[in-house]
Parts: structure tokens; C-alpha cells; sequence
């Protein structure tokens, strides 16, 4: 048994394997101490199995309750960032409080932000969701929802992000700015505020990604590491790709300058796209090339629509194989 002492504010939960962890709410979750204390034994059913249990963060706390009655160690991990709390928006802003903050930027100050922004924008808790449910499904290295929640700093990153681009279009950069550096120095990838980037997003891995400024990115989009969507240093304004929904980048691909990548399509690992990809194509290589196919068969509307002012007929003739 476990019991978090912190304030006088407590709560009880009863977990299906008949344990009972007492613990104190802190009003801003920043750490959370633990003392043993006897086993405590009931006959009282999960508080939590006469609700829907579709709900995703419903079944979080059902696998954060299977996680300590198979590790009974990470009891005090599994209260403080997941059990503890009353929602997934809370425990969301908690964790990633407690990622960002620094000694000069405390974690309770940045939950206040979060929370804001959380109750501002709900449709960023509904992306979350999204998140989720695309990692579980898609990497079959995520065990559960409450490990990718936890542990994938890919799908964390996308979450900070997420608050970064809401506080950029409210026009308070310099927060989003310190947002995007900070994520940076902790998860070894770099997305700029300003990129607009769909639901149900997999950043795979995630080290060494780079999404630069104008960048749009669709919705089921999966990114390996060490991709690239920036531009070529030739331009300026929007200089970045524009992912369609649905598409596939694979590991150390650069995408760049302002060019469209088709819904559906795959692109290879180790490719440099310079040209728009259509839609469910596949492309591999430096330069990237349509793999198979005749150029006959490659039509200008099957590149997304925010590409059809600057694609042309011809612009794939160097792509066939």
C-alpha cells in the first residue's frame, strides 16, 4: 500500500486487485511524496466499471491499475502522473509541466498555462485522443495507451506543441518560441509554433525531427525519425511541404520547399523529395522516384489541391523509373 501525503485534500480509489491507495491531491501536482503503509483489503468493485469503458482515459487509468499490480513499484509514478488525477486534460498538463519545466520556469506555472489553453481550445483534447489511438494502433512497440501516454516522447512533443501553436496564433510568440526551445533541448526534435499539423499524428521514435514554419501537415500521418519538412533555403514566406492525410514518411527523408505530398502516399526512407508526390504514390531514392508506374498514369489531380497552382503534367518525367 501507498499513501501520498501532501495536503489535507484527499481521495480514496479501490483497484480491481482489491488494494486501496490513499493519497493527497496537491493543487499543482508538481511532486508527489509516498510512505508505505499496511495492505488494506475490501470487497468492493472498480469505482470505475459501470461507466463507458470506450472512454479512452477511463481505460488509461485501467492499465495504470494493471501496471502496479504487475510492477507494484511504479505505484508512486502511476498516482502522481496518471491515477491522481480527475481527467486526461489534467494529467496531460501535469506531465508535460514537470518535462518543460526548469529552475527558472516552474512546473506549477506552466500547468496554469496549459490548463488555460486546455479550456480555451477543447478540440486540442480531442486531437490528443486522436494521438493516442493512431500510436496504439500503428506502432506495434506501444503496449497500452497509458505507456505511449507516459513514455513515446513523439506523441508527448506533438502534445507541447499543440499549446505552442494555440499561444502563436493567439500572438504570443515569445511564450511559443520558449515552448518549441524547450522541447527541443528535452526530446531531440524541432517543430516550429507555427506549423499546423492534423489529428491522429505518429511521430515514430521522433529524434532528429524537423518541421519548419509553413509546414502543413494532414490527419493519420505517420513520421519516422530523422525526417525533415523544411525548405530549401531558396525562399522565403511559405517555403515548407504541404502533407496530405493519410501518408507515410519514412526514416531520414527530407521533404522539402514548398511542395505537396498527395493523401495516401508513402515515401521511402533516406529519400530527398524536391518535387510534389501524388496522391497514394510511392517515391524512393535521392532524388526521390516514383517506383513503378508510367508517367501516363500520373494525373495532376491526384496531387493534394493546395499544390494545383504550380504542378504541371510534365514536372514528372524525371520521377518515373
Amino acid at each position: 500500500m501507498v499513501a501520498c501525503i501532501l495536503t489535507s485534500r484527499t481521495e480514496i480509489f479501490e483497484f480491481e486487485s482489491n488494494h486501496i491507495f490513499k493519497y493527497c491531491k496537491p493543487d499543482h501536482l508538481d511532486q508527489i511524496s509516498c510512505k508505505p503503509i499496511s495492505k488494506i483489503t475490501c470487497n468492493n468493485q472498480n469505482h470505475d466499471n459501470n461507466d463507458d469503458h470506450d472512454d479512452l482515459w477511463l481505460k488509461m487509468k485501467d492499465e495504470a491499475r494493471f501496471d502496479i499490480d504487475q510492477e507494484p513499484i511504479l505505484s508512486t509514478y502511476y498516482i502522481s502522473l496518471v491515477l491522481s488525477h480527475a481527467s486526461l486534460e489534467s494529467a496531460l498538463a501535469n506531465h508535460i509541466s514537470i518535462k518543460l519545466s526548469t529552475t527558472s520556469l516552474s512546473s506549477a506555472s506552466l500547468y496554469e498555462l496549459i490548463m488555460g489553453v486546455f479550456k480555451d481550445d477543447q478540440e486540442i483534447i480531442r486531437y490528443v485522443k486522436d494521438d493516442l489511438r493512431a500510436v496504439k494502433e500503428r506502432d506495434p512497440a506501444c503496449i497500452s495507451y497509458v505507456h505511449c501516454f507516459l513514455n513515446f516522447k513523439g506523441f508527448i512533443a506533438i502534445q507541447c506543441h499543440r499549446i505552442a501553436h494555440y499561444l502563436w496564433l493567439k500572438n504570443r510568440k515569445v511564450l511559443a518560441l520558449l515552448i518549441q526551445s524547450r522541447v527541443s533541448e528535452v526530446f531531440a526534435l524541432d517543430i516550429h509554433p507555427g506549423a499546423k499539423i492534423g489529428s491522429g499524428i505518429m511521430l515514430d521514435h521522433a529524434t532528429g525531427v524537423v518541421i519548419g514554419e509553413t509546414t502543413v501537415i494532414g490527419n493519420n500521418v505517420s513520421i519516422l525519425h530523422n525526417v525533415t519538412l523544411g525548405g530549401t533555403g531558396k525562399t522565403s514566406g511559405d517555403r515548407h511541404p504541404k502533407i496530405g492525410d493519410g501518408v507515410l514518411i519514412g526514416a531520414g527523408t527530407c521533404v522539402l520547399g514548398n511542395i505537396g505530398i498527395g493523401d495516401g502516399a508513402k515515401i521511402g526512407a533516406g529519400s530527398v523529395v524536391l518535387k510534389d508526390v501524388p496522391a497514394k504514390a510511392t517515391v524512393v531514392g535521392n532524388p526521390a522516384r516514383l517506383v513503378g508506374g508510367k508517367k501516363d498514369n500520373v494525373k495532376v489531380d491526384t496531387v493534394p489541391s493546395f499544390t494545383m497552382d504550380h504542378v504541371q503534367h510534365d514536372e514528372w518525367s524525371d520521377y518515373v523509373i
